[in-house]
């Protein structure tokens, strides 16, 4: 007996492992990425890339949003979650051991088999007992180290889980606060048109009286004025809805930001270009890619768990108690005893059970392996779709710019003609009207620049996850 412990013990120490050992996946991504307006290419990813929006108080939303976001919290109980079961998983290659005592009061019959306290159920007896077990699985063919392998491979999906909500609440904070610099920006616009037009509605009303145009003039004025002032409504009404986004995003009553962010500020001003880093990294980044292959790793492993069920398990078990008739004797050496042996389970006949987990695990491990390459393909899709929208809409800002600056001058020449009598208050009108238009476009095409920079360090990944 002794020699077949020290065997199995033995056994246990140079045991293997069944089933395919992981090997992280190869990433099919370019050598380098395609340079356009605006990026930098082979340099680090910032991992606050929120800072490069130039906008402290956007940075102090976004680490606020970091610590009281509902959805961050729930992801990191998730991940506690993991943890602890992955501690459970572990206990499983360590002997787990046991206390135990009883007392116990009773009576046998003196008809039934023999009763073994020595009364032949004449009288009643008591039992008092005390032991310690001991029993640990000899883990010879790595089931227990597989299931331990696939519950770090759960944490580590769990990780990437979190890590993919922290990067999506801080994207969304930052495209929310964006929005919401953007419709202030479009209410300064059209409070200030509004003012430019109210000052032509009194002029052609001054005109009118004096006989020098038609009420024509005044009406087209005045439907200016309730045009740009209907508007301002629709746009307040916005302002306050995304407060209110930021203020869930925080955790926060509805409106509980609006006392720190109802005065306006500039739309955030990005640096200059966007680091990409190299297209090898964006595995490391990316919470989806890390996700998919923490999910390979779990398939991979569960396959040598279910290999590992074909071969026989064996466990080693031991006790030592005291057992007596006598609560005084109990602890004494004769009242003392002990068991230790070997026990072992081997399945015989399964119904094809064991046979068609396996299939399912295989087909499981195909399907994740199939999965990481659609997560890989899918992040180079949005990175180049993101570089060229971006890259796109600064164009597109220049050019309204532009646009902003001539018909800002046509403005000014067209008044300056009315007045003179030179033309009609409808060519000030039209002018005006452009003005407007093109000027609420350069609003958005700031706006939506600065959201498509956020959309591509998102693409990229963030930068370096775990930073909040």
């Amino acid at each position: 007996m002794k020699r077949a412990l020290l065997w199995l013990a033995l056994a246990s120490v140079g045991a293997c492992s069944v089933g395919p050992d992981f090997k992280t996946p190869e990433a099919q991504l370019p050598a380098t990425w395609p340079t356009v307006d605006g990026t930098r290419a082979q340099t680090v990813v910032d991992s606050a890339w929120w800072q490069q929006l130039g906008d402290p108080q956007l940075t102090a939303l976004v680490e606020r949003a970091a610590r009281a976001n509902l959805d961050i919290r729930s992801a990191s109980n998730r991940l506690q979650q993991a943890q602890a079961l992955r501690q459970v998983s572990g206990s499983q290659q360590l002997p787990g051991v046991s206390a135990r005592g009883g007392y116990q009061r009773g009576r046998n019959s003196a008809e039934g088999l023999n009763d073994p306290s020595g009364n032949e159920g004449r009288a009643p007896f008591e039992l008092w007992s005390s032991a310690l077990d001991a029993s640990w699985e000899v883990d010879l063919w790595g089931h227990v180290r597989r299931g331990v392998e696939m519950a770090d491979a759960q944490v580590e999906m769990t990780q990437a889980e979190r890590d993919g909500v922290v990067l999506s609440i801080a994207a969304q904070t930052a495209t929310d606060y964006i929005r919401l610099r953007g419709v202030q920006a479009r209410l300064a616009v059209a409070r200030q048109n509004l003012e430019i037009a109210r000052q032509s509605q009194k002029l052609t009303q001054t005109r009118y009286e004096n006989g020098v145009t038609t009420n024509l003039d005044t009406a087209n004025s005045a439907a200016l004025v309730a045009t740009i002032e209907a508007s301002l409504p629709v746009l307040q009404a916005q302002q306050d809805r995304l407060i209110n986004a930021l203020s869930y995003l925080l955790g926060e009553a509805p409106r509980a930001l609006a006392g720190e962010l109802t005065t306006p500020r500039a739309i955030p001003d990005p640096a200059p270009d966007v680091p990409l880093g190299l297209p090898s990294d964006l595995a490391q980044r990316r919470p989806d890619i890390q996700r998919s292959e923490a999910a390979l790793h779990r398939a991979t492993a569960a396959i040598g768990v279910a290999k590992a069920d074909f071969y026989p398990r064996v466990s080693l078990g031991a006790s030592f108690g005291f057992q007596s008739l006598d609560g005084s004797d109990l602890g004494g050496w004769d009242s003392h005893s002990w068991s230790y042996g070997p026990s072992l389970y081997l399945p015989v006949f399964q119904g094809g059970r064991l046979t068609g987990t396996l299939e399912l695990r295989e087909r499981q491990q195909q399907e994740a392996a199939v999965d990481y390459q659609r997560v890989v393909l899918g992040a180079w899709h949005e990175v180049d779709d993101a570089m060229s929208d971006y890259a796109a809409e600064k164009q597109h800002h220049a050019a309204l710019q532009e646009a902003v600056r001539q018909n800002t001058v046509a403005l000014s020449t067209a008044r300056d003609r009315y007045n003179q009598g030179a033309t009609d208050f409808i060519n000030v009108l039209g002018v005006q009207r452009a003005l407007l238009t093109t000027q609420s476009e350069l609003v958005d095409s700031a706006t939506a620049a600065a959201i498509d920079r956020v959309r591509l360090y998102r693409a990229l990944g963030g930068g370096w996850p775990r930073v909040l």
